[in-house]
């Protein structure tokens, strides 16, 4: 009856090491409540605005270059490199930018202070011209606006985690998590949180990427510069994090066991 017992634990114990590192398919896939052909609504699209501190490049160009030029900043030559005879061995060049100020405003060349602070890159564009325009500066500006400094944090459970720059009028929750190289194995898909500082408080936001409905609704699915993306460990990593100082929860605990029994029944049946 012993040796019956001791072979009978041994499937049980590897079922028990199978199930306990097998994943739901419902715990991994995105938008589960999507129906194909069956449109989703979005929000409003919410588009970047410029807030104080953000920094952001503005050319003018116009038929007159010398007159364009006294609206420009000047040009930045960094140097990334030199070599034994120390020759210059290769510059990056950068336009300079300006940075908002608290109250919002930025020094323009020959113009002098100028709102920009709650307005849209293509807003700031129209401005700039319509100012050039008015004061009878340059007749034909083209203005062109770049955002230099602001971006997005992507963090927990994703492939590069890090900071990255914002090159768009409107990033999404997707964006950014494309740029971080997707979630891996273990990130919750139903558990990410967006943190957003709003008039110095900072509100977390949970998103559920299970359900594109909730998604798309989401006060958090268009990302404002700063935003703060946080993916959230599933149960799996949490106990792969306490393998060491608890081996009873690790799966390769429960292989070894029963590799134990295995051969403990096989000296007992001989």
């Amino acid at each position: 009856m012993k040796q019956i017992k001791a072979c009978n634990l041994v499937p049980l114990l590897l079922l028990v090491a199978f199930f306990s590192s097998c994943g739901s398919v419902d715990k991994v896939s995105y938008f589960q409540d999507l129906v194909p052909g069956m449109p989703e609504q979005l929000d409003v699209p919410l588009e970047i605005r410029v807030r104080p501190n953000d920094k952001i490049s503005i050319v003018v160009n116009s038929k007159d270059a010398e007159l364009s030029n006294l609206f420009n900043l000047p040009i930045v030559s960094h140097r990334i490199g030199r070599s034994s005879e120390q020759s210059l061995y290769g510059t990056a060049q950068q336009i300079s930018g300006y940075t908002v100020d608290e109250y919002g405003y930025i020094d323009f060349p020959v113009v002098g202070k100028l709102m920009v602070s709650g307005l849209r890159r293509t807003e700031i564009a129209e401005h700039v011209k319509q100012t050039l325009i008015k004061e009878d500066l340059v007749k034909d500006p083209v203005v062109t606006v770049e955002f230099m400094n602001l971006g997005v944090s992507v963090l927990g459970e994703v492939n590069n985690p890090g900071r990255f720059a914002i090159d768009r009028d409107r990033l999404t929750l997707l964006d950014a998590i494309s740029m971080a190289g997707d979630l891996t194995i273990y990130g919750k898909r139903e558990t990410v949180y967006v943190l957003r500082d709003e008039q110095g408080v900072q509100i977390p936001y949970r998103v559920d990427l299970t359900s594109a409905r909730q998604l798309y609704n989401s006060p958090v699915y268009y990302l404002q510069q700063n935003d703060v993306v946080y993916v959230e460990p599933n149960t799996v990593r949490a106990r792969q994090s306490t393998v060491n100082g608890n081996n009873i929860r690790s799966t390769s605990f429960w292989i070894s066991l029963a590799s134990l029994l295995t051969s403990v029944a096989v000296l007992i049946v001989k």
